[in-house]
């Protein structure tokens, strides 16, 4: 970083949103591994990395998006409304916001962290954008969140909902992987959660060896669409598919 203020109300600019406490902004951008590396200069007791704005930033941010899905989209049904989402707050996409305001160039780590190429890892930028929208609601509440989240957010949800039929991705996935790879979807579990009355599945789509998507869902059906969906984000990245 250059002078700490400075490099701080760069992030602003780029932001779009002034913090009335600075220091938020500058524990967003605080990994854990920074501050072990500084421990002695720091005061005692006084938790300054980024992990409980990360925590906060995440629900904040699936909740703006929930909401803004159930107002933009009164059509769609839950499971419709949980595909989407998951193909929007997904590490990848949060990342690439991280990227898109330049944060990695912003992050405090530790040398060890620098050494092993975390600055560009997509979890810690993921992570790192989540501290931020935490940290933004932390200061000024959750009408100043949502106003950020969505208007970086946004475009991207009227994106994902522009690439197909949410209700067809399954089908979709399996025409482009047959014309781009000459192969087939394969579905795989490879997580539950929940309770047993309640279970959720957590199911990653491959394209040969490579997986293309994850999804989840209160039943397999939800989370191969999910899963489908977010291979179809992806691959629409890649290959620039028609909308």
């Amino acid at each position: 970083m250059n002078s700490p203020a400075n490099s701080l109300e760069a992030v602003e600019t780029r932001l779009g949103f002034n913090f009335h406490n600075r220091q938020l902004l500058l524990q967003a951008l605080t990994h854990r591994s920074w501050c072990n590396e500084h421990r002695s200069e720091l005061p005692m007791g006084i938790l300054t990395h980024n992990e409980r704005l990360e925590f906060l930033g995440d629900a904040i941010i699936d909740f703006i998006v929930a909401e803004y899905l159930c107002t933009r989209f009164p059509g769609l049904d839950e499971g419709e409304l949980t595909i989407l989402r998951s193909a929007v707050v997904r590490s990848e996409t949060l990342a690439g916001l991280a990227r898109q305001l330049e944060l990695a160039s912003d992050l405090r780590l530790s040398r060890g962290e620098e050494r092993t190429g975390a600055r560009s890892r997509v979890p810690m930028l993921a992570d790192t954008f989540e501290a931020i929208i935490g940290a933004v609601f932390v200061d000024q509440g959750l009408t100043a969140a949502r106003a950020v989240g969505l208007k970086l957010l946004g475009p991207i949800i009227e994106r994902v909902h522009m690439v197909n039929s949410v209700r067809d991705a399954k089908s979709i996935l399996q025409e482009v992987a047959q014309a781009y790879f000459q192969l087939q979807p394969q579905y795989q579990v490879v997580d539950l959660r929940g309770a047993e009355h309640c279970r959720i599945f957590v199911i990653a789509v491959l394209i040969g060896d490579e997986e293309r998507g994850r999804g989840e869902g209160l039943n397999k059906h939800r989370a191969e669409q999910a899963a489908a969906y977010a291979a179809l984000i992806r691959l629409r990245s890649e290959f620039a598919l028609g909308q």
